[in-house]
């Protein structure tokens, strides 16, 4: 009997240890009690206005996401030549499917072209690298990825912390549920994967039915697209890229840009022995690259919207997917 009284009396000690580590666990698993958290809800009430106790109650539903500091942590693998990232982007495929997305959205590509300037090809081809036309949004919630980056990622706390407050100021002013968005690992939303910053700052009710809704909303993803490209550069009607003969592999190096920023000209390039295959304004300050694909080294004139959509996604391979990919959908909708 003093036995059976003795497990029993272990067994129930045992239990509420287990039941206060679990308690535990879940406190540290959410963002109720984090300092960073409580400085960001005090600079939100004094700001903006936000009332300080339904914050706190949401980041107390905020999780924790070990996998996506996994993630944003690992060590970037050897960045991939032109020929195998090519392939990832450029698929008949997505081709296909950057066709059917466009019919269906018809109306609101040409009213975009006509409005901002920005070609419905480059459009399609955004969402389409992005998101392939909205099947791959990420099924993140945003409040979690934000909370875990901002408040347990200090390498890039500060860039996260104000996406944060961009995202809680973007749920207020949309009237929507904070833990009802979903998005990419590190944020991204939508059919686009606007940042909230950028959401906020580009993104458009292009329907004018009261709200901006890039998630389920097309039509609202494709103005917002068009209006971010325009606020970055975008020149109407004029070209993305100029592919460029050399002749000698050395001296052309020279002229090989060192970031995206357009900062040699042309005049200085052909110097250098580049000679564009269409004819170039010599003053105009252009991004030089060179692309490692299938059939050996490619020399390329990136131009002002090239720039642009760089903007986007920092990034030359990134930038050309785009292009190509536009260009594909551009000549399959005229077959």
């Amino acid at each position: 009997m003093h036995t059976v009284l003795f497990r029993m009396k272990g067994l129930i000690a045992c239990l509420g240890f287990t039941l206060v580590a679990a308690h535990a666990s879940a406190q540290e698993n959410n963002y109720a009690q984090h300092p960073l958290a409580s400085t960001l809800i005090e600079e939100m009430n004094a700001e903006y206005g936000f009332v300080s106790e339904p914050l706190r109650e949401l980041f107390a539903q905020a999780q924790r996401k070990q996998f996506i500091l996994d993630a944003i942590s690992r060590p970037a693998e050897r960045v991939k030549p032109w020929k195998d990232y090519r392939p990832i982007f450029i698929t008949q495929s997505r081709v296909d499917k950057g066709i059917e997305f466009w019919a269906k959205n018809q109306d609101a590509l040409q009213r975009a072209e006509q409005e901002y300037g920005v070609p419905a090809e480059i459009i399609v081809a955004i969402i389409g690298v992005e998101t392939i036309y909205g099947g791959n949004t990420g099924g993140h919630r945003v409040i979690d990825a934000l909370s875990t980056l901002a408040f347990d990622y200090p390498p890039r706390a500060p860039f996260f912390r104000q996406q944060l407050k961009e995202y809680l100021l973007l749920t207020r002013e949309e009237q929507v549920d904070p833990l009802s968005l979903t998005g990419s690992y590190a944020g991204a939303m939508g059919l686009p994967q606007f940042m909230p910053g950028s959401f906020r700052a580009y993104a458009v009710d292009f329907d004018a039915d009261g709200r901006i809704d890039i998630w389920n909303n097309p039509t609202d993803a494709v103005g917002s697209v068009a209006n971010y490209f325009i606020e970055h550069g975008w020149q109407p009607g004029q070209q993305v890229v100029v592919r460029a003969d050399i002749k000698d592999a050395g001296l052309a190096e020279q002229g090989l840009s060192d970031n995206l920023d357009p900062k040699i000209n042309v005049q200085q390039l052909q110097k250098l022995g580049w000679t564009p295959r269409s004819p170039l304004d010599k003053q105009r300050k252009v991004t030089a690259f060179r692309l490692e694909a299938e059939q050996g080294n490619e020399y390329w004139i990136g131009l002002a919207n090239f720039h642009a959509i760089t903007r986007y996604n920092r990034s030359v391979m990134y930038a050309m997917a785009v292009y190509e990919l536009a260009e594909l959908l551009s000549a399959a909708r005229k077959e």
